[in-house]
């Protein structure tokens, strides 16, 4: 009887985590008002700018914009996979990717996605060169390749336990 209470508990607590990715919305939302606040700040500058100054503008768009994807895998494929089943109706468009991943799945497209965001960040580093530092440089290199090796290597340990 206890062990029951308690097993019930347990698997109602699961809603706890609705309201984290609820609030995730709302960091979508600032999210995107920077997006835009960074556009509105570059476009009445964008016949002025040099190549390099406008490719690190843009950059930093695409680095606002897998942020934003990155944050919509997690709350959509966490609240299917923790919480619960989202209910769509058959007029309503829905993702093809949605009810396909599982924890493992989702675990890559997050490493994936930092290995990507660390990506875009070092390239702006590296267009930037002149101004940085090389022990900061040296840094950056190291902690992408931190991301790469972990991206890697999780996806190595997937595909052996899948076997």
């Amino acid at each position: 009887m206890l062990e029951r209470f308690i097993e019930k508990l347990m698997y109602a607590s699961r809603w706890l985590l609705a309201p984290m990715y609820l609030a995730l919305s709302l960091a979508l939302l600032a999210l995107s008002i920077k997006f835009f606040q960074e556009l509105w700040h570059f476009m009445p500058h964008i016949l002025d700018m040099d190549e390099s100054d406008l490719i690190l503008k843009l950059l930093t768009l695409i680095d606002l914009t897998l942020v934003g994807s990155l944050t919509i895998i997690v709350m959509f494929s966490g609240y299917e996979n923790f919480v619960s089943q989202l209910d769509i109706s058959e007029s309503t468009e829905k993702l093809d990717w949605l009810g396909t991943h599982d924890y493992a799945s989702l675990k890559m497209k997050v490493a994936a996605s930092i290995v990507a965001i660390s990506s875009i960040h070092l390239l702006k580093v590296f267009m930037n060169i002149p101004n940085i530092a090389n022990d900061k440089l040296l840094w950056y290199v190291l902690l992408h390749l931190t991301f790469v090796v972990s991206a890697l290597l999780m996806g190595f340990l997937d595909k052996l336990t899948k076997h």
